[in-house]
């Protein structure tokens, strides 16, 4: 029996909490210097941003629901961005113009989602079938996708891109970001394929007891490379945006983007052991991390301390969690724990 209020019930729920602190962020920010926060260039500034680093969120998520994590994410964004950056000025240069340079750019951007999806998979396969950690696996392949990009380029810039390759970075529809829209259908996508599809069901299953999900004659390998085939492909979306944003691709953009991931996807509720996460609960976390980096910019904080106030943050937000689970284990009665 729920001893809880309807009000305490509303408030324990993630998003619910998510929703207040966005709501507080804003306001704090927009108090300590409304003449810049609250301008319309840095609403749009704001607009432009945050889908850079909130899809490879959306990445990360996906393999933090079945308890594992991905931090090869900005590797493979970076790697997929050179390799498609590398195509277009090989192939057709900053002078191509109208439908040839459609074409090319379409090519570009499908080798690049492609090289995504391959590296997602390599990911699955030393995870699932060699039995190697995530967070250990997924590091390592991640130096391994950084320095392939270092490799091509030598380090440098790849620059000289067609006109077209701008659009999708820093265009508007109809008055709205694409970026903004981008995400958006990538947040709407992932989240039905979670709710509304057997293979978001066997995520969440997996997620919330391997060991059941096992005996339920679940394919966890092939669960597992699918899982991180999407993460590779929704970071090698991500590296688009940042190339199309920069008009260039190098293997050290969006080095921040890591951490931020990490964390987006934790204070959106995302349980980092698996099995519970919804995407709503995501994308409040963006918005709420996108205000308080733009206020933290205004305010003139360097870069070293925001990164220094978000990895306090994850730990807060770490051990809030982790306590909070902890007194509802104590909370259960023993009829509960042993199953009668």
């Amino acid at each position: 029996m729920n001893n809880l209020s309807p009000k305490n019930n509303m408030f324990s729920s993630p998003e619910a909490r998510l929703a207040v602190i966005a709501i507080v962020v804003f306001i704090t920010m927009a108090a300590l210097s409304p003449e810049r926060f609250l301008s319309p260039q840095n609403m749009t500034s704001m607009a432009f941003q945050f889908p850079e680093f909130a899809i490879l969120a959306l990445a990360m998520t996906i393999t933090m629901l079945t308890g594992g994590i991905d931090l090869s994410v900005v590797g493979i964004s970076n790697l997929s961005a050179v390799i498609g950056a590398t195509i277009l000025t090989q192939f057709a240069g900053p002078d191509i113009a109208g439908i040839e340079m459609a074409m090319w750019i379409g090519i570009a951007i499908a080798i690049s989602i492609s090289v995504g999806m391959l590296a997602g998979l390599f990911n699955g396969i030393i995870i699932a079938i060699f039995g190697l950690p995530p967070i250990l696996a997924t590091l390592g392949s991640g130096l391994v996708f950084t320095g392939l990009a270092v490799a091509l380029t030598g380090g440098s810039a790849v620059l000289g891109l067609p006109s077209g390759v701008a659009w999708l970075g820093n265009e508007t529809v109809f008055g709205v970001p694409v970026p903004v829209i981008l995400f958006a259908i990538l947040a709407l996508g992932l989240s039905f394929l979670l709710a509304r599809t057997s293979f978001g069901l066997k995520i969440q299953m997996y997620g919330t007891n391997p060991l059941a999900a096992q005996f339920a004659a679940l394919d966890v390998n092939r669960l597992l490379m699918k899982v991180y085939m999407v993460s590779g492909v929704y970071s090698a979306i991500a590296g688009m945006v940042i190339m199309s944003r920069a008009n260039s691709a190098k293997a050290d953009y969006g080095s921040s983007y890591l951490l931020l991931a990490v964390l987006i996807a934790v204070l959106g509720g995302i349980n980092p052991y698996g099995g519970y996460g919804r995407i709503i609960g995501v994308v409040l976390a963006v918005l709420s991390m996108q205000f308080l980096s733009s206020g933290l910019n205004m305010l003139q904080v360097s870069n070293f301390s925001r990164e220094l106030i978000w990895g306090m943050l994850l730990i807060f937000v770490m051990i809030v969690n982790t306590q909070k689970g902890f007194k509802l284990n104590l909370g259960k009665t023993p009829q509960t724990k042993s199953g009668k």
